[in-house]
């Protein structure tokens, strides 16, 4: 049951977007006040099933298993974005609106809030604050302008969400532990203290630079500037080779600040010197971002 507005915008968006990593619209009725939406079926139900307060006895989500998650999510996100005319917003990014079937593939749901991206010469569309408290960028909360970059920082949330094993809110925690990003926010300006994120349900089964980059990657899309987040691309880009298990983060310095919006080339694993393109570039971009990170813990 929904609004006849949400539900109007839902049955239009997925009526007319098809990726993998969306959900399928299979019917609906709208019968009298009585609205409903048909999806394909989705075996696992939403990461939040999976992710966070699990019961005890049931097993946690192994690391690549979240990381394979995160990149699912990140191409719904860049199909939105960037291949989709005109683009899309989503606005309501979160665990509960990420529904997996039975191999742990991941697709967006509930595209109620959904609104069209800015086009020609604007920057941003201005909406009425909507979303979900902890998931929305704070300049959307702030000013109610509403750009790509705004659907980067809630995926953030969830990637450190699928890092940490916490909700964003959480009331039942310490006063200033209770939301997720004010809490990691410290860490992230320390790279030595980043085992402290790995939700201990893992039991240190990760790879320490897989955590790395992967902390890497949300500390960018979770900055206060908007403009300097990455774009949804890149992430991708960079997912994808976290959830390969490449070895992108060596200990080297880099003199040079991170470049997190300019595009990385695709990965196209049919093309050896792509691939390797690809991950000389989110090396030097990963490397980047630990030195930036480790120059602010300094100040």
């Amino acid at each position: 049951m929904q609004g006849n507005r949400e539900f109007l915008i839902e049955v239009l968006m997925l009526s007319l977007l098809h990726h993998p990593n969306l959900v399928s619209l299979v019917g609906y009725c709208a019968d009298g006040d009585q609205r409903l939406l048909v999806y394909e079926y989705m075996s696992a139900g939403s990461l939040e099933d999976h992710l966070l307060d699990l019961p005890r006895g049931k097993s946690p989500l192994s690391w690549f298993t979240r990381m394979k998650i995160a990149l699912d999510a990140a191409k719904g996100l860049e199909y939105l974005h960037d291949k989709a005319n005109p683009p899309v917003i989503y606005r309501d990014l979160k665990s509960s609106n990420i529904l997996l079937d039975h191999d742990f593939n991941a697709k967006l749901s509930d595209f109620g809030l959904a609104k069209v991206g800015p086009v020609g010469d604007k920057s941003h569309v201005s909406s009425r604050v909507m979303g979900t408290y902890g998931y929305c960028a704070p300049e959307y909360q702030r000013t109610g302008q509403l750009t790509v970059k705004s659907d980067v920082y809630s995926f953030g949330v969830v990637l450190l969400e699928l890092i940490t094993g916490r909700r964003v809110i959480d009331t039942r925690r310490r006063n200033k532990d209770q939301n997720l990003v004010s809490w990691a926010d410290p860490i992230f300006k320390n790279p030595q203290r980043f085992t402290e994120l790995a939700d201990p349900l893992l039991k240190q089964d990760y790879p320490e630079k897989g955590l790395n980059q992967a902390i890497a990657v949300a500390s960018m899309c979770l900055t206060v500037d908007a403009s300097t987040r990455p774009l949804i691309g890149d992430v991708v880009t960079a997912l994808t080779i976290i959830a390969d298990g490449a070895d992108i983060i060596e200990s080297v310095d880099s003199p040079s600040e991170p470049s997190p919006s300019r595009s990385f080339s695709y990965m196209n694993k049919s093309s050896g010197s792509d691939r390797e393109r690809a991950i000389a570039e989110a090396k030097e971009w990963g490397t980047s971002a630990r030195t930036t990170a480790m120059s602010r813990s300094m100040r």
